[in-house]
């Protein structure tokens, strides 16, 4: 099976964490084409897997973007889908991993009549994409064979955006267990380096985004005892500075100085996790999966997340972690304090998760799931 994959990006987010784990067992056939360079490439260099850039900056376009920006963006998209056409030519299919990949792997499956499969990993709604890129992405979607949504939510968030039921499967996103399991940095030695070796330390990990919700951990730790501290791991993104700034400005006004932590962005998740006595998760829009939920469990750490979307799918609120109201500070700081209060029950909770996650998100099973839809895929063209 030849595989022409599509990615937008040059640095790796969730997508592209997803796609390398993907594309790794077709490494002696299929190709990567990105379109921006950066990190992301070096990360499928190491893992052995072809790839080759087509772009040096990226598409200028956003999530957010009108009709007057995408129609501006026309100047770089047709050299770009006259690449891409010409190398899936040599390629059994086109799969598309973001949605400016779809929008360019749908034109160059036309041209080349290569069938198009869309992994969908994005919740459609107006709370992440303007009403034209929803269209867009819509319309596109239901021009593919095959739409892979990484959660319910996401497929349900297809089809009342206007998107076809019948072509879209649910197939969540796989982790390597044994990965999360033995951290490469001693836990204590990094509770000392960051000056809380004696407090009940909260993990939140994501970019520094309005959306993903800092600022209702920051809330919620003002509510909570002295000695529950936080670690913000992440970095401002796509013009989000502002953000940030904000961020630094609550924890002043809240006189949480001694007990917040900025640790921008770092490589090694897992040992942070480890040194971590719970996870939060805060998003204040609908998650489309929740991929530190799930690390955070392989990790055999607590996690407390926000109730909505793909997170729903991922975490039982009775025996394998918490689930809070997107935004209720008020919410978050009871179940961090439970936490805290009762480690037993965290412990309980936290071993079950693990367990769970280990077997339904183990990259071997999802790949399999991947691989057996794209022979059926195939077969049924031929």
């Amino acid at each position: 099976m030849k595989i022409l994959f599509l990615d937008q990006s040059g640095k790796p987010g969730g997508a592209e964490l997803c796609l390398l784990d993907i594309a790794a067992p077709y490494r002696e056939t299929c190709r990567v084409a990105l379109f921006a360079d950066g990190s992301f490439k070096t990360l499928l260099e190491q893992r052995q897997i072809p790839v080759q850039v087509l772009m040096q900056d990226g598409l200028r376009v956003r999530k957010e973007s009108g009709l007057r920006q995408g129609l501006m963006s026309l100047k770089q998209l047709a050299p770009l889908i006259g690449r891409v056409a010409k190398l899936a030519r040599d390629y059994d299919l086109i799969y598309a991993n973001t949605q400016k990949a779809l929008v360019v792997g749908a034109i160059a499956s036309f041209l080349t009549r290569r069938p198009l499969v869309y992994h969908l990993h994005d919740i459609l709604s107006l709370d992440h994409f303007s009403p034209t890129n929803r269209r867009i992405a819509v319309t596109l979607a239901n021009r593919a064979a095959l739409v892979i949504a990484n959660s319910q939510a996401s497929r349900q968030a297809l089809i009342d955006a206007g998107g076809k039921g019948d072509r879209t499967v649910v197939i969540y996103n796989g982790f390597q267990p044994d990965l999360y399991r033995q951290p490469a940095q001693d836990r204590e030695t990094l509770r000392r380096a960051w000056g809380l070796e004696n407090s009940f330390v909260v993990g939140h990990f994501s970019r520094l985004s309005p959306w993903k919700g800092q600022h209702v951990l920051l809330e919620a730790l003002a509510a909570c005892p002295p000695s529950v501290a936080a670690v913000l791991v992440g970095e401002s993104l796509f013009g989000e500075e502002e953000y940030a700034k904000q961020l630094w400005r609550q924890v002043e006004a809240l006189g949480l100085g001694d007990r917040v932590r900025f640790l921008g962005f770092q490589s090694d998740v897992v040992s942070l996790m480890h040194a971590c006595d719970l996870i939060a998760h805060t998003s204040t829009a609908p998650e489309p999966f929740g991929r530190v939920v799930v690390e955070g469990m392989l990790c055999g750490r607590p996690v407390v997340a926000a109730d909505a979307g793909g997170v729903r799918e991922l975490i039982d609120p009775e025996k394998t972690g918490w689930l809070t109201s997107p935004g209720d500070a008020v919410a978050l700081a009871a179940a961090i304090q439970q936490c805290f209060q009762q480690p037993e029950t965290g412990g309980r909770r936290a071993i079950a998760a693990q367990s769970f996650a280990s077997h339904r998100f183990h990259i071997d099973h999802v790949n399999a799931e991947i691989h057996a839809q794209l022979q059926r895929l195939l077969a049924g063209i031929a």
